[in-house]
Parts: structure tokens; C-alpha cells; sequence
């Protein structure tokens, strides 16, 4: 070979490899830019849960991933952030569509000096499971109330007379199911709530099956990440000398920031002649236990060390005293206190707990009997019957300073209708009614002022919860409506102005047999995120 020749082999080789470069990078360049930092790999797939998707994003760049998805290309609802490494798949959980329908997805990316989107990819979710899902009924106000209603998708907590009646699932705000967990067979879901990585923790209870509780962590797709039986925590508590035995899980459970976890339990203790009960009595309590980030015990607070079981507003029932009946534990942010609903003491208790620290000593006591006065409009008033009473679901407004802003939903089972202590008895309007209800309680002076009550003129003897919504509305569960508000109604949600004459703004009904034991909005399935529709 000349050495003309041999040039000309080396240019065509070199010029062959040149060509391959080029084509390689045109390759990059068609999914998102002109080098391998911008590559923007993505991919959806179907998951066991036939309403979530799994879409998996490829960054050429680290940085930071999210999925905006819809039904069209306008999409409009998105999951959070999700950080992404070069060269490292993510898969996202995409969640919050309803069964049988289309929808079109989209990754966005964040890099430094990048931000762009893939290609739009569609996707379909299946139908709905035979678990049958109740039939619910969303309506509005043919005059649109002078607030719009606000955003966000409902939270339900059922339970039913049967075991798949009783489900822990989302709707968006036309009743369409978007999410949903098919709970163990003769569990119900007591409550459930949203944890900042995103996942879903449940606490359920079995009246038939051991162990009676559990406390599950899972996922958008329903795999289980993390399980504790009370059996369990039985032996944990036990091994870290707590002077209780925690019988089972019930009512509430409260996710910390800082990954601990607040679990409501019930304890049992014998006494002897309590009043108005001879013999021998064994009295229900509650217990808080504070878990760490491994589920371990580091802290305990018990009913009976800090309250007088001579005080009972329930009847005893076949020798057994339901004493204090907890029902909901919140966290005042402010000093890192807890309040502790219990409903019948008709009290709602701030308790020391000093973010893990605290003594757990009762530092004071709202309602009838309690440690404030009350008013009303900034009145001085000595009316009872203006207490909330065997409450549930208190939720935190707003703090400042020593003000604290509240809702409940005031029951009213044995409302104290007079000085005298007169009760109602006969369950039902116009003695025995229910309201939805605002206090601001301020520390400084022991005041508790009335801000705002609306009665909707039922009974909800049992369950029930209140939220105040972003746009300033109020919405509330009126569950198990002695009188219900309709035909086969077994609860009622409804989302009104918090104004001196409430205006409805949205309404949804829940059909016998399924009871909401708790049903509210929620912002969305992704913490940090608000759908608006």
C-alpha cells in the first residue's frame, strides 16, 4: 500500500469514527441537549395498584426530578421533588388519577445551568378492585357562595359492618376514588396519615384476629415498607420498664418532622368501689408512647399518673369503665407540647412533653371544669352549654404568641346544659345537637374565646373531624347522623364560610352502611404540593 493510500485509509477510518460521534451525539441531542449531561431518559410502567404508575426518569445531570401528569398536556397536578444522580434511574410513584382513564406525563428536571422537560408519555389505570368503594354524592349550591371552595382532595378513614366496607382511601373533590390501600380482612382503618417521605401510615384494628393492632408504614403502591403489632411493642415496653401494658392501638397516631412517632394506646387498671360502683371495676385508660425513628420506645406518658379516675361522664358498662376515651393527639409547635383530646373527660389536655424531654405533667385543662374561663364575642360568659363536649378531632389553626386558634367538633353527647349540671339525655336536637367550632385559647390570662360556631342542626353522636381550609373555609365530617340529612346518609362532609351566617360551598355524602370516622382535605398525595382541582 502507498503512502497516499494509507492516508487516504486513515481519513476514511478517522472520518467513519467522526460520523459515529456525530450520529451518537444527534442522539443525545433528541432527548434533551447537545452533550451527555442533558440526556433525559424517562419511562412509565403499570404497578400492582391499578391507579398508581411507576415513571422512571435517567438524568445525565444530578439535580433534582418531578412528574406533572393530567389529562391532557396542560397537565396540572405534579409530585414533589426527587433528587436524581447522573447516570441513576429514580422511580416515582405517580399517584392522584382516577381508574380507566388516559393520562399524558411529563418529567421536569432542575440542574445546574438546566432546566427543561422530557417528552410526554401517556398512561392508563386500570379499573377499580371488586372491593366494593361506596357510592358517594358531591353537590353544590346552585348560587356560588361568596368563598370558592378550596383546593385540595378528601381523606377518609371508613368503617362498615363488614370487613370490606371498611377502607382507607382519597377522592378528589367530585368523589372520583384517586388512591386507595385494601386493608387486612377484618381490619379497619382507625385513622391514617401522610408522612413527609411520602408514604402512607395506617393504624389498624381487628376485633377478631391477633394481634388485635397494627401500625403499618407503605408506600404510593401499597408494598409495605414497615409493620409493628402491638404484640410487638408489648415486649418493647416492657423491656424499656414502662408501668403500663399497652393493650392496643387506637384513634390516632401523630408523625413527628423529626421522625419520631406519637401512637395512642389503651392500658387497664382494676379499682375497688368507685363511686356510684361497687365491687371491683377495671377502668380503660389512654397512653402516649413517643417512638424514635426505629420504632423504639424513648418516652411514655400514663392516664392514670395525672388524672382522677373518680371523674367519669361515660356509664360502666359489663364492669368496665371507658374512662377517658383519647381520640386525637396533636403537637403544639410552639413549645413542642402535646394536646391530647380525650372525650370523655369533654377535655382537651396540654400535656409536657417538650419535644421528648418533658415531664408530663398536665400543664392545663380546656373545656368544662377546666382551667380557663370562657367568652364569647370577648365576653365574660358562664353558659356550659357553650363548651364543646365529648369532642373529637381538635386541629391546630394558628399560634402566636400565647394564643392558640383551634377547631373541634363539638359532639355534643351529654352537653351540660345548665349551672345546675343538667344534661342532655335524649340524644338529638334541640339539647343533644352537634356544631362545628373555633376557640382561641390564650395562655396568659386562662381565656377561652368562642370565636366561631356553626350548628348544621344534626346530631353526630360518634366520629367526626374539623378542619380549617387554606382559603379561610371550615369543613367538617357530621359522622353517624342520628337524623340523617338524607335517605340511606350514613355521614355527611361539608365545607362552609367561616362567617357569622355560614354559606355551603361543597358537600359530599357517604352512604349507609360505610361510616367516615374521619374524613378531611388534605393539600394533595405529595407533601409539599397543592392540587387545585
Amino acid at each position: 500500500m502507498s503512502s497516499d493510500q494509507g492516508r487516504f485509509a486513515f481519513n476514511r477510518w478517522n472520518n467513519t469514527i467522526l460520523l459515529a460521534v456525530l450520529g451518537f451525539s444527534s442522539f443525545f441531542v433528541a432527548c434533551g441537549g447537545g452533550s451527555t449531561t442533558q440526556v433525559l431518559h424517562v419511562s412509565v410502567a403499570n404497578t400492582q395498584n391499578p391507579l398508581v404508575a411507576q415513571f422512571t426518569v435517567k438524568s445525565g445531570c444530578t439535580g433534582q426530578v418531578m412528574v406533572q401528569f393530567g389529562p391532557d398536556t396542560t397537565y396540572g397536578r405534579s409530585t414533589s421533588w426527587y433528587p436524581v444522580s447522573a447516570g441513576q434511574a429514580v422511580d416515582i410513584q405517580v399517584a392522584g388519577m382516577r381508574a380507566s382513564s388516559t393520562y399524558h406525563m411529563q418529567a421536569q428536571r432542575q440542574c445546574p445551568g438546566i432546566v427543561d422537560t422530557s417528552q410526554d408519555l401517556t398512561f392508563s389505570t386500570g379499573a377499580l378492585p371488586s372491593m366494593p368503594f361506596p357510592v358517594l354524592q358531591v353537590s353544590r349550591p346552585d348560587a356560588p357562595a361568596s368563598q370558592p371552595e378550596s383546593a385540595g382532595i378528601e381523606m377518609f378513614d371508613l368503617i362498615g359492618p363488614t370487613a370490606n366496607l371498611m377502607q382507607a382511601f382519597f377522592t378528589d373533590r367530585d368523589a372520583n376514588p384517586i388512591w386507595y390501600y385494601n386493608v387486612d380482612p377484618t381490619y379497619f382503618p382507625f385513622t391514617m396519615k401522610q408522612l413527609l417521605n411520602g408514604h402512607i401510615l395506617l393504624s389498624m384494628t381487628s376485633n377478631t384476629l391477633s394481634p388485635g393492632s397494627i401500625i403499618r408504614e407503605v408506600d404510593l403502591i401499597g408494598n409495605t415498607i414497615r409493620e409493628m403489632s402491638i404484640n410487638d411493642l408489648q415486649t418493647k415496653a416492657l423491656a424499656a420498664g414502662f408501668d403500663f401494658v399497652p393493650a392496643g392501638y387506637h384513634h390516632d397516631l401523630l408523625p413527628l418532622d423529626n421522625g419520631h412517632l406519637i401512637i395512642m394506646v389503651n392500658c387497664f387498671k382494676d379499682f375497688t368501689d368507685l363511686p356510684g360502683a361497687p365491687g371491683t371495676t377495671t377502668v380503660q385508660g389512654d397512653a402516649i408512647i413517643d417512638l424514635d425513628q426505629n420504632w423504639n420506645p424513648v418516652w411514655s406518658w400514663n392516664s392514670f399518673d395525672y388524672l382522677d379516675v373518680t371523674r367519669h361522664l361515660a356509664a360502666i358498662t359489663n364492669g368496665t369503665l371507658d374512662w377517658t376515651h383519647a381520640n386525637a393527639v396533636i403537637l403544639s409547635p410552639s413549645d413542642g407540647n402535646l394536646l391530647l383530646s380525650m372525650r370523655h373527660q369533654s377535655w382537651i389536655l396540654k400535656i409536657d412533653y417538650n419535644n421528648g424531654a418533658g415531664s408530663g405533667n398536665i400543664l392545663w385543662r380546656l373545656g368544662y371544669q377546666g382551667d380557663f374561663s370562657l367568652t364569647q364575642a370577648g365576653a365574660l360568659t358562664s353558659d356550659p352549654s357553650l363548651w364543646f363536649s365529648f369532642q373529637h378531632f381538635p386541629s391546630l389553626i394558628s399560634q402566636s404568641g400565647s394564643q392558640t386558634t383551634l377547631a373541634v367538633w363539638d359532639n355534643g353527647d351529654y352537653r351540660v346544659l345548665n349551672s345546675e349540671g343538667a344534661v342532655c339525655l335524649i340524644p338529638g336536637p334541640p339539647d343533644c345537637y352537634s356544631r362545628a367550632t373555633v376557640f382561641q385559647v390564650d395562655e396568659s390570662t386562662m381565656m377561652a374565646n368562642l370565636d366561631w360556631a356553626y350548628a348544621p342542626g344534626l346530631f353526630s353522636n360518634w366520629g367526626g373531624s374539623i378542619n380549617q381550609l387554606a382559603n379561610g373555609n371550615i369543613e367538617f365530617d357530621i359522622n353517624a347522623p342520628l337524623a340523617p340529612p338524607g335517605p340511606n346518609v350514613a355521614s355527611e362532609l361539608q365545607e362552609v364560610t367561616q362567617t357569622s351566617t355560614p354559606e355551603l360551598v361543597w358537600k359530599m355524602d357517604i352512604p349507609v352502611p360505610t361510616f367516615a370516622y374521619r374524613a378531611y382535605r388534605v393539600p394533595s398525595l405529595y407533601p409539599s404540593v397543592t392540587w387545585w382541582y
